[in-house]
């Protein structure tokens, strides 16, 4: 019988060869000639009887739960991770993180055994008073209610957890037969039937889908749509991590503290330890990282006059266990992915940290993407079951990770034009009210909405837009 050959290649993307080709459509039985590849597609028998060949880029909280999902299924799966103490290091850097009870929930439905180490290891905030305060009176702006919507809902508690402690436990649920330490994905070719992932040092590994969860500075995002510059949020920020238990630790969780251009976030994180914040809105030109005694001496000088709650962590808080680093984020995409491959978390939707919710957005694309992928295994891997699988995915998590996305920079914009009371400018005015505080009417009208619409919003971030 004669044979039919044929080679049909897309546009390359970029420079850097992250190219597709594919198999002309509608035709079941063919040679199909690509560049370094003659492997046969396989037949329908085949695709149905296959593993799924799940590769990760990236070995951060949301390529570790992908992974862990997609072993406890049964898939072929291998993460690749530049750097693993790099990660830890970044975690320490980062301080804390924290799960809300939707992200929580997704890792019971995930395996239930790593999530209870999880709680176990975490410290739950959400059963205790949260919210808003003024920084310079410490007097609450706004407080925050994540138990009563939790408990509703039959849902685990909100909690914080140490990165380092969380990636530790997901590390070891893995395996180290899948995850592959110091192997940077530096490029991927996407071939009639598979992707080819390329490393640093020259391996390669052929999967079904490629999966970038590499973080802000993902590889597989500028192979796939170019190279763009990460947005400079305008904040620098500090972070403490301190040895002490203050007096009104049985009763609060976490407080964010507001200032003009500046705020300052203290949560318990358990094993009598508290976790510091600091950020400082300031032109990226001039927010250098600081070394030596300076970072503790700049912090004071920033915060050191706000209520006495901030002054005294700051106080309590060793040199050495102050850090900085600066907040970027990046403008929000509608389309993670082309073909076989597709981003997820900080990859896909980098977003500020002032919600706390980088790390959950990233646990429910883990989950979401996994779903789409049981759907296919019913049907057979087929190329075009396969890609749709992923841009359903896509497709269902933008929505909610534009909102939130959205919300952060709106809390960003929040603090830059926070002003508490009203100024008087015009003397006599200024002299005769300077010892006088009155609060501004913006700020009495925010706290209303903010009292207002933030239990139905709290209600949606927890309910992990319907994962469960």
């Amino acid at each position: 019988m004669a044979s039919v050959q044929f080679m049909w290649s897309c546009t390359q993307f970029n420079n850097n060869h992250g190219c597709i080709r594919i198999t002309k459509p509608n035709m079941k039985r063919c040679l199909v000639r690509c560049e370094g590849n003659s492997d046969k597609v396989p037949n329908e028998e085949k695709h149905e009887k296959k593993k799924l060949r799940v590769l990760i880029a990236g070995g951060g909280i949301g390529g570790l739960v992908l992974a862990l999902a997609a072993k406890k299924r049964g898939y072929e799966v291998k993460v690749f991770e530049k750097d693993l103490s790099a990660v830890r290091g970044e975690g320490r850097d980062r301080g804390a993180i924290q799960l809300l009870s939707g992200a929580l929930s997704v890792l019971e439905a995930v395996d239930e055994n790593v999530a209870k180490q999880i709680m176990e290891e975490g410290c739950v905030t959400g059963n205790r008073t949260n919210g808003l305060a003024d920084g310079l009176s410490g007097e609450w702006f706004t407080k925050f209610d994540f138990f009563t919507p939790a408990t509703r809902r039959g849902l685990p508690i909100t909690l914080v957890i140490c990165r380092i402690a969380l990636q530790d436990v997901l590390v070891n649920a893995v395996g180290s037969n899948i995850l592959k330490n110091k192997a940077k994905v530096v490029d991927f070719i996407q071939e009639p039937g598979k992707v080819r992932v390329i490393l640093e040092n020259g391996e390669h590994y052929d999967g079904d889908i490629l999966v970038g969860a590499d973080g802000i500075w993902s590889e597989v995002r500028s192979k796939l749509f170019g190279w763009q510059e990460a947005n400079y949020s305008g904040f620098t920020c500090y972070t403490g991590l301190t040895h002490y238990v203050p007096p009104y630790n049985d009763t609060i969780g976490y407080r964010v503290f507001l200032g003009l251009n500046q705020y300052f976030v203290a949560s318990d994180i358990g094993n009598g330890k508290m976790q510091w914040y600091a950020f400082q809105g300031q032109a990226h030109s001039s927010a250098p990282h600081l070394e030596g005694k300076n970072k503790k001496k700049r912090v004071l000088e920033l915060f050191g006059k706000w209520c006495n709650d901030v002054a005294t962590l700051i106080s309590e808080t060793p040199e050495h266990e102050i850090l900085q680093r600066n907040i970027y984020d990046r403008d929000m995409i509608n389309t993670w992915g082309i073909g076989r491959v597709t981003l997820l978390g900080d990859a896909a939707h980098p977003m500020q940290p002032n919600l706390g919710q980088g790390g959950c957005m990233a646990i429910e694309d883990s989950y979401q993407l996994i779903l789409e992928l049981d759907k296919v295994a019913k049907h057979g891997y087929g190329e075009s079951e396969v890609i749709s699988a992923l841009r359903r995915y896509e497709k269902k998590r933008v929505p909610r990770v534009m909102i939130m996305h959205t919300a952060t920079r709106m809390a960003s914009k929040m603090v830059v034009n926070y002003k508490p009371y009203i100024e008087f400018n015009f003397w006599p005015l200024s002299q005769i009210l300077k010892n006088i505080k009155i609060k501004h009417p913006g700020i009495v009208i925010s706290s209303a909405f903010l009292e207002f619409i933030f239990p139905q919003f709290a209600d949606w971030m927890l309910a992990g837009h319907g994962l469960l």
